[in-house]
């Protein structure tokens, strides 16, 4: 989850550092050697030549290529775990224009199974990352915390007892490997308790169903609802730095895992 806008903030330093560079070039700069053929660019002028083409490399790295994000939860354990820092496919489901999130390229659509970044409908201003588990038109239920897509339930294999590591007191639950749609991955469910409700949704067009993989201690769609496709950021695909914030170290055993 993150609230930060460096999208915006990185945006307007590229077009202010721009703007500056290209009236100096237009209008001082013939001005002020011609009066001084020695004279030295003024500071702002020299600084913002320097870091305009850099800042605009990574605004395009950044917007349309990838981008990081750092996992603040434990809602996606234990596929993904708190201190993560996640590669965001900018591309994988459309080009937008950074700050007005626009779409000029279409290119791809979520699939069930993906990890995705997106505006947290509630205030878009949040960045949530959860797990595809319905697109539109999908009749999506979850009972007796099992999953069934358009009547087809997501297999469970039990692993084994794991626990549910939270700020507020370890959990004891249950680790299960999920066949969602051919997407096999691992979730934890709280067999004594957490989420008790059922759900049974219809997918509407142009909206996405999202849950984390700690199904016991995820807000995600089942709280605020579906996820708008003009809220979609991109699709989370590799792992290339984690951190541990309780033992102040870095997982190396973590860094280069595929999503």
């Amino acid at each position: 989850m993150s609230t930060f806008n460096f999208p915006l903030l990185l945006t307007t330093i590229v077009f202010l550092t721009g703007i500056i560079w290209l009236l100096d070039i237009l209008f001082f700069k013939k001005r002020r050697l011609k009066k001084n053929p020695s004279a030295n660019e003024p500071k702002l002028v020299e600084y913002s030549r320097s870091f305009f083409p850099i800042l605009l490399l990574v605004l395009v790295i950044r917007s349309f290529i990838v981008q990081p994000y750092r996992v603040p939860t434990g809602s996606l354990e234990p596929t993904i775990l708190p201190g993560d820092l996640i590669a965001v496919n900018q591309f994988a489901y459309g080009l937008k224009l950074p700050v007005l999130n626009k779409k000029i390229i279409s290119i791809g659509e979520p699939k069930i199974g993906d990890i995705a970044v997106f505006r947290w409908p509630v205030n878009p201003s949040v960045d949530f990352i959860k797990r595809v588990v319905g697109v539109p038109g999908d009749h999506v239920i979850y009972k007796n915390k099992i999953l069934y897509i358009n009547g087809k339930e997501a297999t469970q294999k039990i692993l084994g007892d794991a626990v549910d590591y939270e700020p507020s007191g370890n959990l004891n639950v249950q680790k299960i490997q999920e066949n969602l749609n051919g997407v096999k991955h691992d979730i934890l469910v709280n067999p004594y308790g957490g989420q008790l409700g059922d759900f049974d949704v219809v997918v509407p067009k142009g909206y996405y169903f999202m849950m984390g993989d700690n199904r016991d201690d995820s807000a995600d769609s089942r709280d605020w609802g579906f996820v708008p496709e003009k809220d979609l950021i991109g699709k989370g695909f590799i792992v290339w730095m984690s951190w541990d914030s309780e033992k102040h170290r870095i997982r190396w055993h973590r860094i280069g895992t595929v999503l």
